[in-house]
């Protein structure tokens, strides 16, 4: 049976402080359900990826990073590339919307 994905794109919301208590929060309600035929992803800004990451259960959530730029690297300012992301622990990226 297939899992059904639900992601939640914060867009540009939330301080960084906000973010992580929203990512507990969404933790302790995965925990409590066990959510276990849905995968959860976050997907945060990427000045919250790692502390996201460290707020919550990685092996009941995802976090995504909300884009990633197509160069590896180079003079692209505010670019964040699919290593930047990687280097963060996140497992997904949002692209296309």
């Amino acid at each position: 049976m297939r899992k059904k994905v639900v992601a939640g794109n914060w867009k540009c919301n939330t301080t960084l402080q906000e973010g992580v208590e929203l990512a507990k929060a969404v933790n302790q309600v995965v925990a409590e359900k066990g959510a276990k035929d849905v995968v959860v992803v976050l997907g945060t800004p990427f000045t919250h990826l790692t502390s996201v990451i460290s707020a919550i259960d990685s092996k009941r959530i995802g976090v995504a990073a909300q884009n990633c730029a197509a160069e590896a690297k180079g003079a692209f300012t505010g670019e964040v590339s699919a290593s930047m992301v990687k280097s963060t622990g996140a497992e997904y990226v949002i692209l296309g919307h």
